[in-house]
């Protein structure tokens, strides 16, 4: 990641201001506390990440160890000599470190992540944060999987000979994705599958000399494969439950596991493989789909569905599983992804050499661009390697997509033509998900509501609970039961046992509308919420009113595609600010049909799944595709012909959805991502500029840039008060003149130059747009488009811009007892604007438990072996700001740092949130608005000294009352959207030698500024 500061503080909270509040706070001294450890997550087993490069973004500061990092458009050589210098390097540090604390690492990295994951003790937790050579110490987290053919739809070639689409222009099926490596982090691979059928690999020893179109082969211990870049892949063979070194083959070059931090957690492997086999069908289904075998016949349950391939049939496929399957087959609740175990993949996925990476794995609503996984992508990216993430399937509500980080592609799941069934009776026609009606043929029977049909003492019966139907009342008869709380495919198996003779599944209104082609145990049609009322009213107008259910479509309406699922995660992205819109970009991801898991005696199955878990791997199929004509594109550039090529998905009606946080730019268009006209390029240095202007790194001759001049294919500002003008550069593939048009509702945009004219492919242009709200409503998103128009292209990126009530300064001061300060704002809005104020407060110094320093908080002595003191906080309700303020009274000689944690209580230092300020500097401080209310452990560190000092630890928490006399003059103000204009903040009656700490809110917005007074 280039260089991190040896005091950079942790990615999820430096520089980021938290707020919340107090009036006079309770506090008690700390001794001997040991680390606090998170309420969630998996306490015990860490992630401790190293504040050295990796090899993949090594420049060469260590003396005498050269610079490891590839140049743009080649490969990391991993087995260089100056590499397995630095790898040893590193492991040397890793020992070291490892060994001053007393761990024992179970898993270590080197490649895109410098760290190792171990069991630790509290004190090794302590210790290991402190040092001078660690960024931070990650709990170990658990995730889960995500869960007309869809290259057809996607226009690659037809189904038969895989010809007329985009693999037929670059040399066939047999050539789609030649010399490329897939890698897939899921839970495994099952390798008889005829999706992943390849001949025996050829055994000789290792050619050093690289030779292009050479099949894989093995020298007993590894396999080779000489790659379309010039770069050699080599991974290790092994064996484990189900699995040999015959399972390798020139379809399936790689193969391993990791399972160290699913162990630290307890799991029961019983039900799975320990091994590189798939016990899920996931691992299975993502590789397939991404580049499984052309032209491969799937049935499911003695039903034929014809033939399916992989978006890139032509390349190889290597297996890292890191992801388990519980008891239950028809949850992922159960399932386990350790986060340590995933980094780890990670990491030897891109030292054996892979080219894309397909990482369908999930951990909720995004927090940051800097989890440990994102670390590790960040350096796999500047290496080189393309990553497609899903979205996340917690939709249809705002603000839960995951993996927020631009440095790879976030994918959206959409709907493509799939099996459909017809609900008919009078007056009714409807068609739904349906492969269990067997095709073409009707189910007539009598019809019953689940919910009438109840079992004596049963509950929520409406949903086909196990026991909860009455046989006598259901025998025969077509059940109507709502989605929800269990398995859709158990609700039928319910009905099955209660003699009913097919099921109508019903979404509910509020809850997921996904429809899902699931096989069930009795005939059924699964139909949208939109249709239960009517359903219902049908069903409960009478006794046994007559229902059929027909295998095929036969409304004469053809169901809109492509539409955002209701399950895919939708954006914005507050995580660190929201200047990157996500998710990316639209790939299909309902009912999938791909390969699934099989036992080694037993036959290859197929599965019909449905996720934003299926839409990564067509974008990952693709990205194959992309570089195995142009072997030497980055991941930027990848990402970006994508996305400016992609089309709108359709809302249930057909009209056209333009919302980027459901579809990012839109539905990805393989016809058309080889021509994008222009490029928007970025790398390792672009990303590293905006983790500096988020605050979250430094990096040596890196300049901070906002985080809305990232030059990425999509636009997006978190808070628009005035005008603000946002830079791109783009790169031609073609020589034409291109000109700008935009929409976007209620925003003044200007693009200058609004005409870009290139004589070549590869000359660059800079441009500028300048956002100005005109009428889009404040403290809401306002999304649109900006398009560049040629005459052979039209290259589109999405835009969303959130105007806010007002641009003020977040931070005012002030002197006196008896005093007055001047804030200057620009409103967003026009009209009376109120101001609410909150204070004044006094601060509370925190004094120093062990009484030897009067006065004061402590000096250069203080704290306990680690150099740590700590006190108990309570925050009460009602605050509105809380401020936790570390001052030394040597600003040039010292070192502090800042940790401040919402604890479960004064008895149980388990902790619910986290912030920390640990920069370079003498001073340190932790802000919170609008905290809650209870415990708070405050930790302050003594560094690093070079002379005798003193310091104050002291907190405020302001309530909306306080102390003297607080005012705004005036208040409201007289606001003219975008004019800029002032106010005076007005305090009396405050008690001299003070420090005093206030709020002012603008309106009902969060837009505040906090106001510190020195009452001399």
């Amino acid at each position: 990641m280039g260089r991190t500061p040896l005091r950079m503080a942790a990615a999820t909270t430096l520089a980021t201001l938290f707020i919340a509040s107090t009036a006079t706070a309770g506090y008690a001294g700390v001794e001997e506390v040991t680390h606090p450890t998170p309420v969630e997550g998996t306490p015990g087993h860490y992630i401790v990440v190293m504040k050295s490069d990796p090899l993949a973004s090594y420049t060469g500061e260590v003396k005498g160890l050269k610079a490891t990092k590839p140049v743009e458009g080649e490969q990391l050589e991993t087995e260089s000599e100056d590499s397995q210098r630095y790898i040893q390097h590193l492991e040397t540090e890793q020992q070291t470190l490892a060994q001053e604390v007393g761990v024992t690492p179970d898993t270590t990295y080197q490649t895109v992540l410098n760290g190792f994951s171990a069991q630790l003790t509290g004190e090794q937790v302590d210790k290991l944060r402190a040092s001078k050579d660690v960024y931070e110490v990650f709990p170990d987290e658990i995730r889960h999987p995500d869960a007309q053919t869809s290259t057809s739809f996607l226009g690659l070639g037809d189904d038969k000979k895989g010809r007329g689409g985009l693999w037929q222009q670059t040399g066939g099926v047999d050539r789609a994705g030649e010399g490329i490596v897939v890698g897939v982090i899921d839970t495994g691979i099952a390798p008889e599958h005829p999706s992943f059928e390849g001949k025996k690999l050829k055994k000789q020893k290792r050619d050093h000399n690289r030779h292009k179109g050479n099949q894989p082969y093995t020298d007993g211990t590894y396999v080779y494969f000489d790659k379309s870049d010039g770069g050699q892949f080599k991974s290790l063979m092994v064996e484990g439950q189900g699995w040999d070194k015959g399972d390798y083959s020139t379809k399936i070059i790689g193969g391993q596991y990791f399972y160290t931090g699913a162990q630290a957690d307890g799991f029961d492997f019983q039900y799975d493989y320990l091994s590189p086999r798939d016990g899920a069908g996931h691992g299975s289904h993502t590789a397939s789909t991404a580049a499984g075998n052309f032209g491969v016949k799937a049935s499911i349950e003695n039903v034929d569905f014809g033939k399916i391939s992989g978006v890139a049939p032509g390349a190889k496929i290597s297996a890292y599983k890191a992801c388990y399957e519980g008891p239950d087959p028809a949850v992922t609740t159960d399932d386990i992804c350790a986060l340590s175990d995933l980094v780890a993949a990670i990491d030897q996925a891109v030292a054996d050499g892979v080219d894309v990476i397909n990482y369908s794995i999930g951990g909720g609503a995004a927090k940051t661009v800097l989890a440990p996984e994102d670390i590790a992508f960040f350096n796999a990216a500047a290496a080189g390697v393309f990553v497609s993430a899903s979205a996340g399937n917690d939709g249809p509500d705002p603000v839960t997509a995951d993996h927020a980080s631009p440095w790879y592609t976030t994918v959206a799941a959409s709907t493509i033509p799939t099996w459909e069934g017809t609900v008919t009776f009078d007056g009714f026609a409807q068609a739904g998900a349906s492969v269990s009606v067997p095709f073409g043929t009707t189910v007539t029977g009598p019809s019953i509501y689940a919910g009438d049909a109840a079992a004596a003492g049963a509950a929520n019966a409406q949903q086909c609970l196990p026991g909860t139907l009455d046989p006598t009342k259901v025998a025969g008869h077509i059940v109507v039961c709502d989605r929800g709380n269990n398995a859709r495919a158990e609700k039928s198996q319910v009905v099955k046992d209660a003699g009913g003779k097919g099921m109508v599944l019903v979404n509910v209104p509020g809850g997921a509308d996904s429809l899902d082609n699931d096989f069930h145990a009795v005939p059924t049609v699964h139909l949208a919420s939109a249709h239960r009322a009517a359903v219902l009213a049908y069903v409960q107008g009478g006794k046994d009113r007559p229902i059929s259910l027909i295998g095929k479509n036969t409304t004469g309406v053809t169901t809109p595609v492509p539409q955002i699922a209701g399950f895919s995660s939708r954006g914005p992205m507050l995580a660190d600010g929201s200047d990157i819109m996500k998710p990316d970009i639209a790939a299909p991801g309902v009912a999938i049909l791909a390969a699934t898991n099989n036992a080694p005696d037993e036959k290859p199955t197929f599965g019909i799944l449905s996720g934003t878990s299926m839409a990564a791997p067509h974008i990952a199929g693709l990205a194959a595709l992309y570089l195995g004509e142009r072997p030497k594109a980055t991941p930027a550039e990848i990402k970006s012909a994508m996305m400016t090529t992609a089309y709108d998905t359709v809302n249930a009606d057909g009209s056209k959805n333009r919302n980027p946080f459901e579809q990012g730019a839109g539905q990805v268009d393989p016809t058309r991502y080889f021509n994008p006209g222009l490029l928007y390029l970025n790398g390792a240095k672009d990303w590293a500029a905006f983790l500096e202007g988020k605050g979250l790194g430094a990096f040596d001759g890196v300049d901070p840039i906002d985080g809305s001049d990232l030059n990425i294919a999509s636009f997006s500002i978190g808070s628009l008060a005035s005008a603000q003008t946002v830079t791109r550069t783009v790169t031609a593939t073609e020589k034409g003149t291109f000109t700008a048009s935009v929409d976007l509702p209620g925003v003044k945009t200007t693009v200058t130059p609004s005409t870009l004219k290139f004589d070549r492919a590869g000359q660059t242009a800079t441009f500028t747009v300048t956002f100005d709200n005109q009428s889009a409503p404040v403290e809401q998103w306002a999304t649109g488009s900006l398009t560049w128009t040629s005459k052979k292209n039209t290259v589109r990126s999405p835009i969303a811009v959130f105007p806010v009530t007002a641009d003020a300064p977040p931070e005012a001061s002030g002197t006196g007892v008896d005093g007055s300060a001047t804030v200057e704002i620009v409103p967003g809005v026009t009209g009376d604007l109120a101001l609410t104020l909150s204070g004044l407060t006094p601060f509370e110094l925190l004094a120093d438990p062990d009484g030897r320093v009067d006065g004061h908080s402590g000096d250069e002595a203080s704290g306990d072996a680690d150099k740590n003191v700590s006190w108990l906080v309570d925050v009460p309700a009602g605050t509105t700001l809380s401020r936790f303020d570390l001052d030394s009274s040597d600003d040039a000689g010292s070192d502090l740092d800042l940790a401040v944690y919402r604890v479960v209580s004064p008895d149980d230092l388990r902790y619910y949130d986290k912030w920390q300020s640990a920069t370079g500097s003498a001073d340190e401080q932790v802000t919170l608005k609008a905290p809650k209310a209870g415990t708070y452990l405050v930790v302050a560190n003594v560094y690093s000294t070079s002379a005798p000092m003193t310091w104050d630890m002291t907190v405020a928490n302001v309530q909306p009352s306080g102390e003297g006399a607080f005012t705004a003059t005036p208040n409201p103000i007289a606001a003219t959207r975008g004019t800029k204009t002032s106010f005076q903040l007005g305090w009396s009656g405050l008690t001299a030698g003070t420090r005093y700490l206030g709020l002012v809110q603008y309106g009902e917005s969060a837009v505040s500024t906090i106001l510190t007074v020195d009452a001399q």
